[in-house]
């Protein structure tokens, strides 16, 4: 077995080889590699997306901002520039068309605030979170929404799903 570290733009790269001379005898070693390495891909994420409950809180707390400019610096610090967000209403592939939607959201659901119900749940930079809203004409709603992190620890995808 060899083991080959190599800086990388996001951090380190291993390389991990292991070889045997007999093809069955590799072949019961696969499963027990893919569990070890995915422990050691979770022991990562946990350092990586360390923050990722506090991301996603001033996620739901950025579209409650009421000045367009201010919005925007809120989803730029959290997103990346790409960010795409798919719900039963919209399919949005930037940060300029989520602050103009979030900003839309306050103008046709005046009052309505979503927030994160409990604790996340998550696996190597994928986090499930829900939530519920309060406030507005409207009766309050839940659902749950998925987000995928960047390698940065900041958003890249958000996958709506209301209840």
């Amino acid at each position: 077995m060899s083991i080959r570290l190599e800086a990388h733009s996001s951090g380190t790269r291993l390389h991990l080889s292991h070889a045997f001379a007999e093809e069955a005898v590799c072949r019961q070693h696969v499963q027990g590699w893919r569990f070890q390495l995915s422990l050691f891909a979770n022991v990562v994420a946990e350092e990586v997306f360390a923050n990722a409950t506090a991301v996603v809180d001033a996620w739901f707390e950025a579209w409650l901002i009421a000045d367009d400019a201010a919005r925007r610096a809120a989803f730029e610090k959290i997103n990346v520039g790409a960010v795409r967000f798919n719900d039963r209403f919209s399919a949005l592939e930037s940060v300029t068309d989520l602050t103009e939607h979030a900003g839309a959201s306050q103008r046709f659901m005046p009052g309505v605030r979503m927030k994160r119900a409990g604790p996340i749940r998550h696996c190597q930079g994928a986090v499930l979170a829900n939530w519920t809203t309060s406030g507005g004409p409207a009766p309050p709603s839940s659902g749950t929404n998925l987000f995928l992190f960047a390698a940065d620890g900041r958003i890249a995808a958000v996958i709506g799903f209301a209840a």
